[in-house]
């Protein structure tokens, strides 16, 4: 069974989104197990491992940006951040059909009209947009990970890869593909350290990628072409005002 939500989770989520994560609990509790998006052991540490963790992402994001999640899964964590920030508009890129089937399911029955999903891998999208900030995690390793999700980046932009202690040896690992690509340096930062001073949750880390020289990017145009395969996420075309 699903815990009760944990006091602390008022403190990563808005008032008046603690609702609308909730129902997003139940369902990964219920319908999330029962199609095998969420194994039935993560449902006890379901709050703090999964929901307060992708949550915690939310702070880094810039305001009314427009946000990739690669590899999205059950949605963590870009439902999470499409629910604790309405400002942003959210496109959820995942392959597997049984999992976006579920995301478009979510999505219907919460009501959130700032989110996309989108089938397809991450270089079926390459060409047809570039977003402000593209999320992945438990996805790949760092140096796959900036290779399909970098030319997601735009000119000044940046990828948020949630790693945890493993951070420092995948950017050292990476570091050819990254300088072979035109990264900045990697930037590795901490999030939700204020709040994990009395125990109620465990910090994130994350790895900041974004371009050297943003003039100096050459993206393919938006709409250059059709994501083979895609399906987006409604066909109301969920870009309405939340």
């Amino acid at each position: 069974m699903l815990p009760a939500p944990p006091a602390v989770l008022a403190e990563v989520f808005p008032a008046d989104r603690l609702t609308l994560v909730q129902a997003y609990a139940e369902l990964l509790a219920t319908d999330g197990v029962v199609r095998g998006l969420i194994g039935p052991r993560e449902t006890p540490r379901l709050w703090e491992r999964h929901l307060i963790n992708c949550g915690l992402l939310a702070a880094a994001l810039p305001a009314d940006a427009t946000v990739a999640d690669v590899g999205s899964g059950a949605g963590l964590p870009g439902l999470v951040l499409a629910i604790a920030r309405p400002d942003v508009r959210v496109t959820l890129i995942e392959p597997l059909l049984r999992r976006t089937t579920f995301l478009d399911e979510v999505v219907d029955r919460l009501d959130l009209t700032n989110v996309t999903v989108i089938r397809g891998r991450a270089d079926a999208v390459h060409g047809t947009a570039t977003f402000d900030v593209v999320t992945a995690r438990a996805v790949a390793a760092l140096d796959k990970l900036a290779t399909w999700c970098l030319p997601l980046v735009a000119p000044e932009g940046a990828l948020l890869a949630m790693k945890g202690t493993s951070a420092e040896d995948e950017v050292a690992a990476a570091q050819p593909v990254l300088d072979r690509l035109g990264c900045a340096p990697a930037v590795i930062e901490e999030l939700g350290a204020e709040l994990a001073a009395d125990g109620a949750v465990e910090p994130i880390r994350i790895v900041r990628l974004s371009w050297a020289d943003p003039a100096r990017v050459s993206l393919p145009l938006r709409g250059q072409r059709d994501p083979r395969g895609s399906r987006r996420g409604s066909t109301k075309k969920k870009r309405r005002k939340s």
